[in-house]
C-alpha cells in the first residue's frame, strides 16, 4: 500500500516529526479522508527507508492525538475525528424524496438485464481479445462489433451500413456531440430539433457551435414545411417513435423530409432510441434506409439492455466519415474495447434477439396494465403513443395544472414527467396539460397502484382549485 509521503535528513525536524507533520496536514485538508487505510508501520518504514521504530513512534503520536485509529492486528486507518477538510462547509445536494412509484419515461427495466449471458460474453472477450485489440486500435471501434452491427441493423432496421461507416460511441449524446462539432466545422450554423424533444439536445448543439431551433411536431410527426422555413443545415428527429409524443413520422412526411434534405444538402440525425419495442403495429423501417447519403443513423443499448454499458453507434454518410473520424480521435480515442467485443459476441450468439423477445412480452403486459388503469381511474384523460416504446402520453382536461399535479404526485412518492420537460420556451401554452408516464420499471400490480395514487393526486389538485 503506497502513501504519498517523503522524508529527508536534509529537511528541518526529525524523520518522525516529518512523518507526523505530513500526515496531520493530509488528514486536515481532506487528502486522507476518515476511514482511509494507511500503510502498516513496517510497510511505511520500508517505503521511506527509515527504521520501523520511527514509523511506530510517529503512528503512536498521531493515534494519541486522534488522527489515526490503531487496533491490534488491523490495518491502521484515518480516525473518524472532528477534522473538517477545506470545502466541507459547502452544503450537500438535497437528497431526493423517497420514490414509491417510478413513472418516469424512457427508463428500461434494468433488473431484467441478462447478467449470465452478458457475463459469458464478457469472460470470453477478456480471454480471446488479441494483443492488437488491447491497444488503442481504430477509434471507430473494433472490427467484430462494427461488422456485427452492420448485419444486425440491416436485418432488423433496414439500415444501409458497411462496417467502415459505423462509429461506436459512449452512448447517444456523445455521438450527437461528435456530429454537431463535425457539422459546425464544415460550415453548418443552425440545427433543427423537434418540439417537443429532450432539452439536452439544445444545450449540446449550442456547446458545439450550432444554433438550435425548435420545429413543431403534430400527430403525423415533424412539420417538414415549418422545418424548411428555419434555414437549418441539419435536423435531429425520432421518426419511428417520436419522443415524447409517441407518433410515427407519416409516409408523406418521410418523402417530403428526404426531398428537403437533398434540395438543401442538409443532414438528418435519426435517433432510433426504442424502435425495438413495438406492440400493435409492424416495424417501421429506419429513415436512413431511404437516403443513406443524407441521414445519420444513431442507436444505443441504453433502452434495450442498460444505460450503464455506455455503448452507442452512428452510421454516417460516406462523405462525413473522415471528419467524424477526426472528431472521434480528439474526443477520447474510442470506446472501451473489451466491452465492445463482449457486445459483438452478444449479438452474434443471438442473445440480444432472445432478450428483446422476452422484454417485448413483458413490456406489452405492463403497457396494457397502464392503459387499463388509466381508463378506469382517469376516464377523462386521452392516452396516446401506446403502440410502441416504454411510455404513454396522458393529456388531461385544460383546467388541470400539470406542475401542481407533479408536486402533489411527488408528495405521494410518485416520480413522473410532464410535457413541459420537453417543450421549447416559445411553446408556452401550446400543449394541453400532459403527463408522460413510463411503465417499464413496475410490475402490473405496481402500475395499478401507482395510477391509483396519481388519480388521487390529480383529484386533490382539483379540490384545491374549487
Amino acid at each position: 500500500m503506497e502513501l504519498l509521503l517523503s522524508v529527508s535528513k536534509d529537511r528541518p525536524g526529525t524523520l518522525r516529526a516529518q512523518i507526523e507533520e505530513q500526515l496531520r496536514a493530509a488528514i486536515r485538508d481532506g487528502s486522507l479522508r476518515a476511514g482511509t487505510a494507511v500503510p502498516s508501520t513496517r510497510d511505511l518504514a520500508g517505503q521511506l527507508g527509515v527504521s520501523r521504530k520511527v514509523a511506530v513512534d510517529a503512528y503512536a503520536q498521531l493515534a494519541a492525538e486522534g488522527y489515526l485509529a490503531m487496533r491490534q492486528g488491523a490495518q491502521p486507518r484515518v480516525a473518524e475525528g472532528p477534522f473538517r477538510p477545506a470545502g466541507s462547509d459547502v452544503p450537500a445536494a438535497p437528497r431526493p424524496a423517497s420514490i414509491r412509484f417510478d413513472l418516469r419515461p424512457s427508463r428500461p427495466d434494468v433488473s431484467s438485464f441478462p447478467r449470465e449471458a452478458w457475463a459469458r460474453c464478457l469472460r470470453d472477450a477478456v480471454i480471446e481479445i488479441s494483443v492488437e485489440d488491447l491497444g488503442y486500435g481504430d477509434a471507430f471501434g473494433v472490427d467484430a462489433l462494427r461488422e456485427g452491427l452492420a448485419e444486425y441493423l440491416g436485418r432488423v432496421r433496414g439500415v444501409v451500413a458497411g462496417p467502415d461507416r459505423i462509429v461506436v460511441t459512449n452512448g447517444y449524446l456523445q455521438g450527437l456531440g461528435l456530429l454537431c462539432r463535425t457539422l459546425a466545422t464544415r460550415g453548418a450554423r443552425r440545427i433543427a430539433l423537434e418540439d417537443p424533444s429532450s432539452w439536452e439536445e439544445d444545450h449540446l448543439a449550442e456547446r458545439n457551435g450550432l444554433e438550435p431551433v425548435r420545429v413543431p411536431v403534430d400527430d403525423r410527426g415533424i412539420d417538414v414545411a415549418a422545418l424548411a422555413r428555419t434555414g437549418a443545415d441539419a435536423v435531429v428527429l425520432t421518426p419511428a417513435h417520436q419522443h415524447p409524443t409517441g407518433v410515427v413520422l407519416a409516409p408523406e412526411r418521410r418523402a417530403a423530409l428526404v426531398a428537403w434534405l437533398r434540395e438543401r444538402g442538409a443532414i438528418a440525425i435519426e435517433d432510433d432510441y426504442d424502435a425495438e419495442y413495438r406492440y400493435d403495429r409492424p416495424a417501421v423501417g429506419a429513415l436512413q434506409g431511404l437516403d443513406h447519403d443524407h441521414v445519420v443513423y444513431a442507436g444505443t443499448v441504453s433502452k434495450v439492455l442498460a444505460p450503464a454499458l455506455r455503448l452507442g453507434w452512428l452510421v454516417v454518410p460516406r462523405s462525413l466519415v473522415p471528419a467524424v473520424r477526426h472528431e472521434r480521435l480528439l474526443a477520447d480515442m474510442g470506446t472501451a474495447r473489451i466491452e465492445q467485443l463482449a457486445f459483438a459476441r452478444f449479438l452474434a450468439r443471438g442473445d440480444l434477439d432472445r432478450h428483446l423477445r422476452r422484454m417485448r412480452i413483458r413490456y406489452r403486459a405492463r403497457r396494457d396494465a397502464m392503459v387499463a388503469a388509466l381508463a378506469a381511474a382517469l376516464p377523462e384523460a386521452a392516452v396516446t403513443g401506446i403502440a410502441a416504446g416504454l411510455h404513454v402520453t396522458v393529456a388531461l382536461p385544460p383546467d388541470d395544472d400539470a406542475e401542481a399535479i407533479r408536486r402533489a404526485a411527488a408528495a405521494r412518492g410518485l416520480a413522473l414527467s410532464t410535457m413541459a420537460d420537453y417543450t421549447g420556451p416559445a411553446a408556452g401554452g401550446g400543449h394541453p396539460p400532459t403527463l408522460i408516464l413510463g411503465y417499464s420499471q413496475l410490475t402490473e400490480a405496481r402500475i395499478r397502484g401507482g395510477v391509483g395514487e396519481l388519480a388521487a393526486a390529480i383529484r386533490a389538485t382539483r379540490r384545491g382549485r374549487a
